[in-house]
């Protein structure tokens, strides 16, 4: 893969240690090594703010699609499919894999990796399993900063693959421009239970596993949930496909394109880039706060003895709190 081109953004090289400075070269020469160290750095606690520095004038070129949807929908062997697809387009692909932490070492369980393998081999495509790590939302804390990691890297397109989700966890909204909602026959009335969250994230509706009983009643269920809708002037298409066989997939790669002409043709596209910057924003001030109260907390009035106090019923949690943020906020 070829790097970037030069600009601002190599400025910042000369501010970094050499170590740094080797790792962030790496990713703009898109090298599997120095992609995988950098992305390696972001995730860890309180991740690499030099690293990400020196990679975001170097990004925004890379398309970014999301891939979300219940347990089981076959979100992994979907996401194969449609890397493959680009590959036979001449795309790279970066994938991104949030995988269920494991309860042993805290580390991902590397299932996505695995039903991968057909393509782990392919230089043109870098698969990365990230662990949610107690992270709410489907996705891992530092998600979007491995994705800036692959788009610095000058891969076309990358995939983010949630976990398993349900109702309200719809965090893939913060980092993907298009957001494939994948779901399969079967799921009865779930889909009534789950429609005021994720179902109003879909901009491509994908119904999996369509060779089995029930795929018509579900994609009839969506299309009259989207005629009850709000019009908002893109109406999400509902594409079947049987991941395994390849069937269906070209046309839900096409359908994922479409949205994304859609947005640039609209100017949505700057929209919807400024509500992730913001929720990203939000984001990193949160966790901010969050080390802030656990560093500078006074020892008497600390976050363990508020928690203390709180669960022992000695005080509310209200009262705890603003007590908590206001000793906090005058250190």
């Amino acid at each position: 893969m070829s790097g970037a081109p030069e600009d601002e953004g190599s400025g910042l090289l000369s501010t970094l240690n050499s170590k740094l400075s080797t790792v962030v070269e790496g990713v703009l020469a898109g090298r599997a090594r120095e992609i995988g160290r950098a992305i390696s750095a972001v995730e860890r606690d309180g991740g690499a703010p030099e690293i990400s520095r020196a990679l975001f004038p170097r990004t925004g070129r890379a398309r970014v699609l999301g891939i979300t949807g219940p347990p089981g929908a076959g979100k992994s062997m979907l996401a194969l499919r449609l890397a493959q697809a680009l590959r036979r387009r001449g795309k790279t692909v970066g994938i991104v894999a949030v995988d269920p932490s494991s309860p042993f070492t805290g580390g991902a369980i590397l299932g996505d990796r695995i039903r991968m393998a057909e393509i782990y081999t392919d230089p043109g495509v870098f698969i990365r399993s990230m662990a949610t790590r107690g992270a709410l939302g489907g996705l891992a804390r530092a998600t979007s900063d491995a994705v800036d990691v692959l788009d610095a890297a000058g891969f076309d397109v990358v995939l983010i693959e949630t976990v398993g989700v349900g109702q309200d966890e719809v965090d893939i909204v913060k980092a993907a421009e298009t957001i494939a909602v994948v779901l399969v026959p079967g799921l009865g009335d779930d889909i009534q239970a789950i429609k005021a969250g994720i179902l109003e994230i879909g901009d491509v509706f994908i119904v999996n596993k369509a060779d089995r009983e029930g795929a018509d009643r579900l994609a009839a269920e969506l299309s009259m949930m989207l005629d009850l809708s709000p019009a908002h002037g893109w109406r999400p298409p509902i594409v079947r496909t049987v991941a395994p066989r390849n069937e269906g997939v070209e046309e839900a790669l096409a359908a994922l394109e479409s949205h994304g002409e859609y947005l640039a043709s609209g100017g949505e596209a700057l929209e919807r880039r400024r509500r992730r910057a913001r929720a990203r924003l939000e984001a990193l001030l949160d966790e901010r706060f969050r080390r802030h109260v656990r560093e500078h907390a006074p020892e008497a009035e600390g976050l363990n003895e508020a928690a203390l106090r709180v669960a022992s019923g000695r005080d509310d949690p209200y009262s705890a709190a603003e007590r908590l943020f206001s000793a906090v906020i005058g250190t």
